[in-house]
């Protein structure tokens, strides 16, 4: 899946920008050679707790190749996998660093890093075929993090198309919010604010409360927490 993921093309508008954000450049990696397609997710295979974000971040994900990987927001998010046991170290900064994720997995609504960060309805929606089958191959995840609103919208949008429950999908959609919870058989949603630098550096999102969603999503889980 993997190869074939990285190899997609679906979505014109997406295509245009990582690529051209990968012949571009930023000036502080003007001498790295960027990843520019889409990002498959990793982590442990036997994964309990899935993260879903958003979408690779441009000079992030989408120069390293792995989800929140070189970036702020990625330093934030590690910190807190770490401290909770979920991570075994508390940075990421390329593929080879020897980050190794503890009962996690790690991916996105989009794989590819969209302009202005914002990618659309329907791009969420061409994407969901690749997390379908990702989510099918995680046989024991149990729980999804959610890494903001858009993240949110698309984790149910994705649980119920696996779990075929047209009673549950004809009820009103429950609200994003940070510690939001949503039970259901086999798949509970718990909400998180984004780790991104607009939320932590303004204090919207703090370590002590991305730590108490880790620590719940172990709880629902039913992984005994490890906190280091």
């Amino acid at each position: 899946m993997e190869r074939e993921l990285t190899e997609c093309r679906r979505c014109p508008r997406l295509v245009q920008w990582r690529e051209q954000v990968a012949r571009e450049r930023r000036r502080a990696f003007a001498k790295e050679e960027y990843w520019g397609r889409p990002v498959p997710g990793f982590g442990d295979p036997a994964a309990r707790v899935l993260l879903m974000g958003l979408a690779p971040a441009a000079h992030g994900a989408n120069r390293t190749g792995r989800m929140f990987t070189g970036d702020r927001s990625g330093d934030f998010l590690y910190a807190a996998l770490a401290r909770t046991g979920l991570a075994n170290q508390a940075s990421s900064t390329a593929r080879g660093d020897g980050l190794a994720l503890n009962g996690a997995w790690i991916a996105a609504a989009v794989r590819c890093a969209p302009p202005a960060n914002r990618p659309t309805p329907a791009e969420r929606d061409a994407c969901a075929a690749w997390s379908e089958r990702e989510l099918r191959l995680l046989e024991h995840v149990r729980v999804i993090v959610c890494l903001g609103g858009f993240a949110w919208a698309a984790a149910l949008r994705l649980t119920r198309a696996l779990t075929d429950a047209p009673a549950r999908a004809s009820q009103p959609a429950p609200r994003f919010g940070h510690g939001s919870e949503l039970a259901g058989q086999p798949y509970s949603l718990i909400g998180c604010y984004h780790p991104s630098q607009q939320n932590t550096f303004t204090g919207r999102l703090t370590e002590p409360m991305i730590d108490a969603v880790l620590q719940r999503s172990l709880t629902l889980a039913g992984i005994e927490p490890q906190a280091r």
